[in-house]
């Protein structure tokens, strides 16, 4: 299988360190974003907001593939899974509007983290999800822990 790999040398995959417990300043992500874990795969709260859909969630591989041409389909098989699951979860939950999934490969796809991952994301009608998209902003570690905590215990898997 072909495979395209953007991810510099010298790379240290900040969603790598985060399963791993890492925690410096280049790593957002923090242990207690970490709600579900199992052989293959982990979700967490992103640690990246989006003014108006705050708490979005990333489903991802343990093992480190960089994008879809590597990852094998029984860790994207177990990815959908717990993607549903947290959408129906974030219905709950957030009560949102609707959820939208995102999945970006390669630069040019706006992939900024060289490890598979899977956006799901909470949406409502009339929200700014479009604009507040491209304004980074990083969320405090002690508000999405409680978020988190909500989770576990509505997936409970």
């Amino acid at each position: 299988m072909k495979t395209f790999s953007h991810a510099p040398q010298d790379y240290s995959c900040p969603i790598c360190c985060a399963i791993q417990g890492i925690d410096n300043e280049k790593v957002w992500i923090k242990k207690s974003d970490i709600f579900y874990q199992d052989e293959l795969v982990a979700c967490f709260i992103n640690s990246r907001a989006i003014t108006g859909n705050e708490h979005h969630v990333n489903v991802v591989p343990l093992m480190h593939f960089e994008n879809i041409y590597d990852i094998p389909t029984e860790y994207l098989n177990r990815i959908n899974e717990l993607v549903q699951k947290v959408s129906f979860a974030l219905k709950e939950l957030r009560k949102c509007d609707g959820i939208t999934i995102v999945q970006n490969n390669e630069p040019a796809g706006d992939q900024h983290a060289f490890h598979y991952h899977t956006h799901v994301i909470p949406r409502y009608v009339g929200d700014n999800f479009h604009e507040e998209l491209w304004e980074p902003k990083k969320s405090d570690p002690e508000i999405r822990a409680p978020f988190a905590e909500e989770m576990r215990k509505i997936l409970s898997l």
